[in-house]
C-alpha cells in the first residue's frame, strides 16, 4: 500500500516570531507563475533565443510570445495543449517538492505582487505547507514565465522579471535565516546583489548553501560572476545539468561532464552533474558515484526535472543518506515530475515516486515533518 498524499491548508498569517525555523529556506527574489503549454517545434523557431534554454525577456516580448502561443494552440489543437498556469520558479519548485513530497519543513524568501498571479503563488505555497512568513507582499506585478514543451518533452523557458516585485538586498534580516540549516539558490545575474547578501547572512547564521546553475544561457553570458561566486568558498552544494556543465568549462582544456564535476568539486563540498536520461554523476570529497535515471519515467515535460532532483538529493542529505542514495532519491523525484505538464508533482506521481523508492529500498518519508 502506498503513502497517501494529503496536502493541508496552512494559516496565511505566518509569523516568524515563536515559530520553529524551517529546516530549508529557498531564496526566490521574485515570486513567479508559469504559463506552460505543449507545442511543436515550428513555434519554437519563432521565439527569441535558442530552444531548450531559459533566459529573461521584456514585458512586451512576454506578451508577443503569449499571443503567438495562443494562436498556435488554436491553429494546432492536435499537437498543442491549452496554457496551464501554476506557481513556479526553480527554487519554489524545489522547496514545494521538499515540503509536499518529503515532509521537510521549508520556507521561501522573496516578494510577490498584489495581483492575481501573486495570490495564486501564495495560495499554492500555503497549500503545500511552505512557510511564507518571509515572503514580502508588495505593490506591483508578479513575475511570469512561459514554459513551452515540445513533442519530446524538452522545455524552452522565457521568464519575464522586468518590473516585477522582488525582495531587495537591504530588506534581509538575520531573523529571516536564524535557525535554518540550508539555503537554496538559483544563479541569476539580475539578482546577484541579493544572492551575495543572502549568502553572507546565511553563513553568519551557520547555514549551508546550495546553488543551481540555472541555464546554459545564463552560464554562457555571465560566466565570470558565476566563477567568482564559486571561488568564494561559500557554496557547499552545486547542481549543474550537462549543458550548463559544458558552458562552465568553455575555454578550459578539460571538457565533459566528469571534468565539470571535478571543477565544481574543487570549489564545493558536494557537486552534482545531471545527465538527463543518462542519470547523474556526483562527488563528495574523494567519493564519486554514477547513478542511472529511472527507466520507467517517460518524459512528458522536462520542466522541473532538475528542481525536483534537487528536492530528493537535499532530502537525502538531511536524512543522512549516502551520496549514492541521495542521487537515487533525486532520480526518483526528478523522474516523477516529468510524467506530467509543469513543475508541480501530481498526487498520482508522488505515489509513483514512493513506489520507485520502495523498489530501491530507500527510506520513504513518514507522515511527520523533518527537522533538527
Amino acid at each position: 500500500m502506498g503513502i497517501e498524499f494529503k496536502p493541508q491548508n496552512k494559516n496565511q498569517n505566518n509569523s516568524i516570531t515563536g515559530a520553529a525555523a524551517p529546516l530549508i529556506l529557498g531564496l526566490q527574489p521574485s515570486a513567479l507563475v508559469d504559463h506552460a503549454a505543449r507545442v511543436d517545434r515550428s513555434l519554437l523557431s519563432r521565439i527569441p533565443g535558442e530552444p531548450g534554454g531559459s533566459f529573461p525577456v521584456a514585458a512586451e516580448d512576454l506578451k508577443c510570445i503569449l499571443d503567438e502561443v495562443n494562436a498556435h494552440i488554436v491553429a494546432s489543437p492536435e499537437t498543442a495543449s491549452p496554457l496551464k498556469t501554476i506557481a513556479g520558479g526553480s527554487v519554489a519548485n524545489t522547496i514545494r517538492g521538499l515540503a509536499a513530497g518529503f515532509g521537510v519543513t521549508c520556507g521561501i524568501i522573496g516578494a510577490c505582487g498584489d495581483d492575481e498571479q501573486g495570490r495564486l503563488f501564495i495560495d499554492n505555497m500555503n497549500l503545500y505547507n511552505v512557510d511564507i512568513a518571509r515572503l514580502r507582499l508588495k505593490i506591483g506585478p508578479t513575475a511570469q514565465c512561459i514554459c513551452l514543451v515540445d513533442e519530446l518533452g524538452n522545455r524552452t523557458m522565457r521568464p519575464c522579471l522586468s518590473g516585477a516585485t522582488k525582495v531587495e538586498a537591504d530588506e534581509f534580516k538575520r531573523e529571516d535565516f536564524k535557525g535554518s540549516k540550508w539555503l537554496v539558490l538559483r544563479y541569476a545575474i539580475v539578482n546577484l546583489d541579493v544572492i551575495h547578501t543572502a549568502i553572507k547572512i546565511a553563513k553568519q547564521e551557520g547555514l549551508s548553501v546550495s546553488l543551481d546553475l540555472a541555464s546554459f544561457e545564463m552560464v554562457r553570458k555571465f560566466r565570470l560572476p558565476l566563477l567568482q561566486l564559486l571561488e568564494s568558498g561559500n557554496i557547499d552544494l552545486c547542481f549543474a545539468n550537462e549543458d550548463e556543465a559544458a558552458e562552465l568549462l568553455r575555454g578550459e582544456i578539460e571538457q565533459g561532464p566528469e571534468a565539470a564535476l571535478d571543477f565544481l568539486a574543487k570549489r564545493c563540498q558536494w557537486a552534482v552533474v545531471t545527465l538527463g536520461p543518462n542519470g547523474c554523476i556526483a562527488k563528495y570529497g574523494k567519493e564519486v558515484v554514477c547513478v542511472p535515471a529511472i527507466k520507467e519515467a517517460k518524459a512528458v515535460d522536462a520542466t522541473g526535472a532538475g528542481d525536483l532532483f534537487a528536492s530528493g538529493f537535499l532530502y537525502g542529505l538531511v536524512k543522512g543518506l549516502s551520496l549514492e542514495e541521495c542521487c537515487r532519491v533525486g532520480s526518483c523525484s526528478g523522474g516523477s515530475v516529468i510524467r506530467s505538464l509543469g513543475g508541480e508533482i501530481t498526487p498520482e506521481n508522488w505515489q509513483w515516486m514512493y513506489k520507485q523508492m520502495q523498489i530501491q529500498e530507500l527510506p520513504i518519508p513518514g507522515p511527520g515533518k523533518l527537522s533538527y
